[in-house]
């Protein structure tokens, strides 16, 4: 594997480093290092950041089924994002197949396991409770044990129907079996948050946290509700998921006063938000909090050491010595960009993230 030299490194602090990247994982940062005539030589442009390379922690990328699916380098790699993390679309009986398709991909791709056996086959996939199958859901996690990082349970109404709250414990024992942490979509109840957020553990995940509907983390009169700041100081990982209907400004701009901020950044992406809106990509989804409350480093944590951390991808996350040599490359456009949430509410951004490069699996690929 030939070793990489990345000079002019500028990370989000505006300090400039050289980067050696050998066998793989960064070797050494400095402000200088000699270049020597077997390290290929990558010199990037004065305007660009460099981070770790970005991951997103909520796609949908299992082609199989087309209600939530779409192909890991379109989501992955061609929109910078060195890293995806399937949420749940795949469960024990089609885990296999999701595994044996993504086997070529340039994107790294890891799975959070549906609950249900079936999958994202129907949006009902938690209705039927025979669904959830403990024994095939370990075997799936034993066989595959790189791949499968975490559990996954859908619990709004138009997936549990009258199984009400059952699936959700049905997932915390499942998590405990398997000593994963577990994600939990929260939208129409039943399950009501407080249910959720009352019962998950500490670092497990409650993802689409700034929906907009009345089961959200917002009272009728504009307040955030107690069980969320109490989950909160319990240590609960908070995730964006926007979504095609789980992003709202209004709720972002509500929970910045109230001091709730997201501790991952994620798209729940799939082909038809990535197509016709309103989520398009990560990037965008990133811009849309640089432009309302969060810093650049609150940013880019969020989609690097943040879900390393909350899925154990210890190798991942940070553009540090012995970390994996994976990279993404962007440049902050100070122009206005217009955008829309998941009610169709449009903000125009006065600057906005753009993607150029990626440095994955020892190659750079500009976009």
């Amino acid at each position: 594997m030939e070793d990489l030299l990345i000079k002019n490194a500028r990370s989000i602090d505006g300090n400039k480093k050289d980067i050696l990247v050998r066998n793989g994982h960064i070797e050494e940062i400095a402000s200088f290092i000699q270049a020597e005539e077997n390290m290929h030589l990558i010199e990037l442009e004065e305007d660009c950041y460099i981070s770790a390379g970005w991951i997103d922690c909520h796609t949908h990328c299992f082609e199989k089924f087309k209600i939530y699916s779409d192909n890991c380098e379109e989501i992955g790699y061609h929109q910078g994002i060195t890293t995806v993390i399937d949420a749940g679309t795949a469960g024990a009986d089609n885990i296999e197949e999701f595994f044996n398709s993504i086997k070529n991909c340039k994107t790294h791709v890891y799975s959070l396991l549906n609950i249900s056996k079936t999958g994202i086959y129907a949006q009902d996939e938690l209705s039927n409770m025979d669904n959830i199958d403990h024994e095939a859901f370990i075997k799936m996690c034993q066989k595959y044990p790189r791949f499968i990082i975490g559990v996954k349970a859908r619990m709004s109404q138009s997936v549990v129907k009258d199984s009400g709250d059952k699936p959700l414990f049905e997932a915390l024992k499942i998590a405990d079996q398997v000593q994963l942490p577990l994600m939990v979509h929260i939208g129409g109840d039943p399950s009501k948050i407080e249910t959720v957020l009352e019962n998950v553990r500490p670092k497990d995940v409650v993802t689409h946290i700034f929906n907009p509907k009345t089961n959200g983390i917002i009272t009728k009169d504009g307040k955030i509700k107690p069980c969320v700041f109490e989950a909160q100081q319990r240590g609960v990982f908070f995730d964006l998921g926007h979504g095609s209907d789980s992003f709202s400004f209004d709720v972002l701009d509500i929970a910045n006063a109230h001091g709730i901020k997201v501790y991952s950044i994620s798209s729940d992406i799939y082909h038809r938000n990535r197509q016709n809106g309103p989520v398009y990509s990560l990037s965008v989804t990133m811009s849309k909090l640089l432009d309302r409350g969060y810093s650049l480093e609150d940013v880019i944590e969020a989609v690097t050491s943040h879900p390393a951390e909350m899925f154990h991808l210890s190798s991942r996350g940070r553009m540090e010595k012995g970390y994996c040599g994976d990279f993404t490359i962007f440049k902050i456009i100070e122009e206005p960009k217009e955008v829309v949430d998941s009610k169709g509410k449009k903000v125009m951004l006065r600057r906005y993230i753009q993607p150029v490069a990626v440095i994955l699996r020892n190659q750079y690929i500009q976009l």
